[in-house]
């Protein structure tokens, strides 16, 4: 898909790799970004359009699309971490399950058809290197990310036939508010956002943005131990 001269819109542009995708994305010719958050003040950049949108709410997501009609490529960038493990407070797995699945799912089931009026397009759904991998203190984000994967999978088929591509970007640790607690290696989200566009404008299907994310995949070939030795 060519960025030049597409409408794009983001969930979760108001910060961190929302803001880069909104900020890139015009710096390559998209002819409007549409920055979809929750309270619309807090848009950085006023060459993006702001539309009031809460992945969880879909009333919201319902006016959010009869606004946005012109759209040809959807980013699902908007996430939750709430550090919830598996076996903790429910309300918190189930706010993960809430955004970083059933949002994603509800924002694309909303848009699919103006992607398809529109000749197709494509979505971007931003996933995790948790999708594959669980943490001690990642159980509740890794399965919500674990049930996006499985979902951005199935989405492939249900759009196929509208024309519609679908890119997965897995990536681990980056430099946002959402992980300023972890001391650990994180990646620029400007890199990470160039990369996603790079692999949409190649044609790829998925895009591993870091060497972590590489090497978690290729380990999920091997026995659980590999990734957990700790409790092997």
């Amino acid at each position: 898909m060519k960025i030049d001269g597409s409408v794009a819109l983001v969930t979760g542009a108001n910060r961190g790799l929302g803001f880069e995708f909104s900020r890139q994305l015009l710096g390559r010719g998209a002819a409007k970004v549409y920055g979809a958050v929750r309270d619309p003040d807090l848009l950085r950049d006023d060459r993006v359009v702001s539309v009031r949108l809460d992945v969880t709410d879909r009333g919201s997501i319902e006016a959010a699309a009869a606004i946005a009609t012109d759209v040809t490529l959807l980013i699902n960038n908007a996430g939750i971490m709430t550090g919830a493990r598996v076996l903790g407070d429910e309300d918190q797995l189930r706010r993960e399950i809430e955004v970083n699945y059933l949002g994603t799912v509800a924002v694309t089931r909303a848009f699919a058809p103006i992607l398809a009026a529109n000749g197709g397009g494509a979505v971007i759904n931003v996933l995790s290197v948790l999708s594959w991998l669980t943490l001690p203190t990642t159980g509740g984000y890794s399965a919500a990310k674990a049930a996006s994967w499985a979902a951005t999978n199935a989405l492939r088929h249900e759009l196929h036939d509208n024309a519609t591509k679908v890119l997965a970007l897995h990536v681990a640790y980056m430099d946002t508010d959402m992980t300023k607690e972890v001391e650990a290696p994180k990646s620029a989200p400007g890199d990470v956002a160039a990369k996603a566009l790079d692999g949409l404008e190649a044609g790829e299907q998925e895009v591993l943005a870091d060497e972590t994310s590489r090497h978690v995949k290729a380990a999920l070939a091997g026995p659980p131990s590999n990734l957990y030795p700790t409790v092997a």
